[in-house]
């Protein structure tokens, strides 16, 4: 096996950066060549048909099922003209993954054996069956109650991938459950824009709709092929469960936005043009902060869009790497010791009038409604912190949080120095006048050749979970591998809540003679001061800081299965279900999927570990270790008496070391299996899981220790496992 790593190693220096060929013509004939566009649409489908589909996405309005047959038929001619020959119904299931089933045009024309035409009608586009038992469901679909539908989704555009027209969906049971991740997201969405539409209505009654946009930032690291299949940990798990640092991590500071290699270089040239054909607007790549990690960027878009862009786009980066060599790493802690990944989601609304709502203004009023949506989101991450938290907690990106430039498990808001100034001051204030918010203050360099430089009115707080940026906020504790919609669900969600309870407190008082904008003032004050537990501005990763957290009443669970109760409390189920996002039967499903995905994580990467611990690492240093005994042995036969042992002291020394780690590792892999064991006999998911993270999880990093250690000591000739210095700096 030690030779097949020194193999792979070698192969891995050889290889050359892939010529990749720009696009003859970089235009919108290329840009989203593959997607089913409104102006695709407009060639296609008759002005009445895309009229329809406009009202139903723009207007909410409920779509004709008698225009999806002119739907299928316009969308299949387009599609088949760029070679499609199937299509799916592409949802997202329970997985935080996507999911498709490939059904040909194919058909006959009237019945068996005669002759075969092609077929796409309205019926087959809006609606389909999948097997919902074969799907995580949280017991809400057993295997003997199978059916299940996925419903066309037309506020997506469809797209083709090789050969196949995918139409994104919503899943759904037969009893009408959501299983999916889109539908409660379009819920969200349309719950947070109503909220907000009213609220806006206070200050501009031609607001008619308000959009929530997403720009996600999605960081990974990238891994040679052959190595990677050298390492069994990386391949099932995504994570090295072993393997001391190398001597050179990231301590130089020297990786993020350096010259990026030839070879990730071509693979981040042709990511690009792949995702173009599909209209991923992708405008960011660099060097992150870790060796041999990266991060891409879009525009930012709607959220529905932004969430389906990304979830392709790691769909494609992953069939793009294979053509470089290369394999991507989405786990959120893939290396022990340095940057994990994460997916930052910068979240922002704005007006169907042009108002960016989380914008500063240039007018008195204009802030007034930038701080009443500022406040009420910040009283709603102070009320929802521990529900915010579950929405991006799993076990992969529990190893992330709270070090390496990845925020805390404690959700807190970052305004920065000028907008907490303000909002104190606003607190004791009887005026408008104490909103006046710089959109960018002028600072002078001094410096005659460098022009004036802008100056953000917030800092940057990279240890904050929940930072105000300029115009937006971004909320840094996603995890690289996450689907966004769980994090933007909870979001939108919240802040809905506390908008429709802004308007109702407003409302109240000025039926109390209170004029509208005294109304305002007076609850934006009071929501001051009730959510100034969540504003801070410090070092997240302090211990004062878990103190002041905790006096503070914010949330500070760090066990995963725990973290996940506060969907079901009775404020989160109150909250989700006056909204119409979840039922309560809804909740407690999804968290069954929850506690059952994370013991299974464990239990996966429990085996491999042990795995590898007893067929790999043990017969390596037991191997090593015969070595020094037959030197020391011919040491013995060679000199005598004190000779001897002082020429094999230090053979005799790393015997007893390695005797030392090899019993360590072994007793604790057996404990190890009997704890996993005991844990497997549990019923409950919840109480299994529990089990998991408190019995089985501690030995992990007991037999990593050792592990490790015996990394340092054996002979590299006779290791098998690919080092992290391997792993990090062969690009």
């Amino acid at each position: 096996m030690s030779t097949l790593r020194f193999k792979v190693v070698n192969e891995a220096f050889k290889k050359k950066a892939v010529e990749i060929a720009a696009p003859a013509k970089f235009t919108s004939d290329y840009y989203g060549k593959y997607v089913f566009t409104k102006s695709v649409m407009a060639k296609y489908l008759s002005k009445d048909v895309l009229k329809s589909i406009t009202n139903a996405v723009e207007k909410g309005a409920t779509l004709d099922r008698k225009i999806a047959d002119d739907v299928a038929a316009g969308m299949k001619m387009w599609a088949t003209e760029l070679g499609a020959t199937h299509y799916t119904h592409w949802f997202q299931p329970l997985t935080d993954g996507t999911a498709e089933k490939h059904d040909s045009f194919i058909d006959y024309a009237a019945g068996p054996g005669e002759a075969i035409v092609e077929e796409f009608s309205g019926k087959l586009l809006a609606q389909q069956e999948p097997d919902a038992s074969s799907f995580p469901s949280g017991g809400i679909r057993s295997t003997f109650e199978a059916r299940g539908y996925t419903a066309w989704d037309p506020s997506s555009p469809a797209f083709i991938v090789d050969d196949t027209l995918c139409i994104p969906t919503i899943f759904v049971s037969y009893t009408g459950e959501l299983l999916d991740l889109k539908a409660p997201l379009l819920k969200s969405l349309n719950a947070v824009d109503k909220a907000a539409v009213a609220v806006c209505q206070l200050f501009d009654a031609n607001v008619r709709k308000v959009y929530a946009y997403l720009g996600w930032e999605q960081e990974y690291f990238l891994v040679d092929e052959g190595l990677y299949a050298a390492r069994p940990d990386l391949l099932l798990t995504g994570r090295t469960l072993m393997g001391h640092e190398s001597a050179k991590n990231q301590q130089l500071e020297d990786h993020y936005f350096g010259a990026i290699p030839s070879r990730v270089a071509a693979y981040m040239k042709d990511l690009e043009f792949e995702g173009y054909k599909y209209g991923i607007p992708l405008k960011t790549r660099h060097n992150e902060v870790a060796p041999n990690q990266f991060e891409l960027a879009p525009i930012f878009g709607e959220v529905n869009l932004a969430v389906d862009q990304n979830l392709l786009i790691m769909s494609i980066m992953k069939r793009v790497a294979r053509r470089h060599g290369f394999r991507v790493l989405l786990h959120e802690k893939p290396f022990a010791g340095i940057n994990g990944s994460g997916k930052h989601n910068n979240w922002s609304l704005g007006t169907d009038t042009g108002v960016g709502l989380l914008t500063p203004g240039k007018t008195p009023e204009e802030n007034l409604l930038f701080v009443t949506f500022l406040v009420s989101i910040l009283k709603a991450l102070y009320k929802n912190n521990a529900l915010l938290k579950a929405s991006i907690m799993t076990a992969q990106n529990a190893h992330r949080l709270g070090a390496n430039e990845a925020p805390p498990a404690i959700i807190s808001a970052f305004l920065g120095t000028q907008l907490t100034t303000i909002l104190n001051k606003l607190e004791n204030s009887t005026s408008e006048e104490a909103i006046t918010v710089d959109d960018r203050k002028n600072l002078s360099l001094g410096i005659a050749h460098i022009p004036e430089v802008l100056l953000d009115n917030t800092d940057r707080n990279r240890t904050s979970p929940f930072a105000f940026t300029g115009n937006r906020f971004e909320f840094r504790a996603v995890g690289s591998s996450a689907n966004c919609s769980s994090a933007m669900i909870a979001l939108n969600s919240i802040v809905a809540a506390q908008l429709l309870e802004f308007k109702a407190e407003v409302d109240e008082k000025i039926t109390k003679g209170l004029t509208k904008e005294k109304a305002i003032f007076d609850v934006i004050r009071q929501y001051i001061k009730d959510s100034k537990a969540i504003r801070f501005d410090g070092n997240g990763y302090s211990d004062e800081w878990k103190v002041e957290a905790a006096k503070r009443g914010l949330d500070c669970e760090t066990s995963v299965p725990l973290i996940y109760d506060a969907y079901t409390t009775k404020e989160s189920v109150a909250l989700f279900g006056k909204l119409g996002v979840f039922s309560e039967k809804e909740l407690h499903a999804r968290n069954e999927v929850k506690w059952e995905t994370y013991t299974k994580k464990i239990q996966i990467e429990a085996r491999v570990l042990g795995d590898l611990a007893v067929n790999h690492v043990i017969p390596v240093a037991t191997r090593y270790q015969s070595i020094l005994l037959d030197n020391v042995y011919k040491i013995s036969k060679l000199y005598d008496g004190k000779k001897a042992e002082e020429l094999s002291a230090i053979d005799r020394q790393i015997i007893e070391e390695i005797a030392l780690h090899i019993n360590t590792i072994k007793s604790n892999v057996d404990k190890l299996v009997e704890a996993r064991k005991v844990a497997n006999k549990i019923e409950g998911e919840k109480e299994k899981a529990l089990a998991y993270h408190d019995d089985v999880l501690p030995y992990f990093d007991t037999i990593r220790y050792h592990i490790d250690k015996l990394e340092l000591i054996v002979d590299d000739e006779l290791w098998t496992l690919p080092k992290y210095r391997e792993l990090l700096f062969i690009r």
